[in-house]
């Protein structure tokens, strides 16, 4: 069975046909550049162009990179425009994709949902966390594969700031980190996530994610086993086509 996905980010708006069974994309994903301003007819003019990249006349699931409740109402926009905040993301992206069936959930929860089902979280037990490195810093917490939605852990107080302004891969880019230097941001804050919650794991997703053995091995005294996301920048992409055939 074949389901739309489309993973809204800070940076790209990218999707593909997933082939739920395998838990992976059954084409190869098409990237289009978020706009800035990311308003929502912007963004909702990205989406219809990479769905229509593969003609496509199904369901779709979408992600979107902040709080979404009753699978419609944005109630955050951190990192796009903040004319989103009550938007009702259902009915704008089903009336710019032409009536087609649509989901929306938010992106980290999407990322790990796929992770726990396919991924580097199958068949692991107690809490588990997926962290997603990007415009800012997503995460979904899983207590026995049961998923808490709509976490906004990247917006933890740390060391005085955001969490996300100190520690995403934005920061990274922004501040000309070293993969050492940022990796030991990323470890405070893994200490300060841990000291919350007691996982028994930590997923890196992300982009990064393709990028582990640069900083992993830096990242020190954490006592929740930590790995990248087994389906890296992928995940959203899976996690809104499954959450579009649930909802289906």
């Amino acid at each position: 069975m074949q389901i739309f996905g489309v993973d809204i980010g800070g940076s790209g708006i990218k999707g593909a046909p997933v082939d739920l069974d395998r838990g992976d994309l059954a084409q190869e994903r098409f990237k289009v550049l978020t706009p800035h301003p990311a308003t929502p007819d912007g963004v909702a003019d990205g989406v219809k162009e990479v769905v229509e990249k593969f003609g496509w006349s199904g369901p779709v699931g979408l992600t979107f990179p902040g709080v979404v409740t009753g699978g419609s109402t944005i109630r955050t926009a951190a990192n796009v425009d903040k004319s989103w905040i009550d938007t009702d993301a259902r009915a704008l992206f089903a009336d710019r994709l032409g009536g087609l069936p649509v989901t929306v959930v938010n992106d980290a929860d999407a990322a790990g949902v796929a992770e726990i089902a396919f991924g580097a979280g199958r068949d692991r037990k107690g809490t588990v966390i997926l962290l997603t490195f990007g415009t800012g810093i997503g995460s979904a917490v899983f207590v026995d594969g049961v998923l808490l939605p709509n976490t906004e852990l990247g917006h933890l107080e740390l060391h005085g700031h955001d969490a996300e302004k100190r520690a995403s891969s934005k920061a990274k880019e922004d501040g000309d980190l070293t993969w050492e230097h940022w990796a030991h941001r990323v470890q405070k804050y893994l200490a300060h996530v841990e000291m919350l919650f007691t996982p028994e794991l930590f997923i890196i997703g992300g982009g990064v994610s393709r990028k582990s053995e640069k900083f992993l091995h830096f990242i020190e005294g954490i006592k929740a086993d930590i790995v990248p996301a087994q389906l890296q920048n992928n995940a959203g992409i899976v996690g809104a086509a499954m959450h579009a055939a649930k909802d289906g």
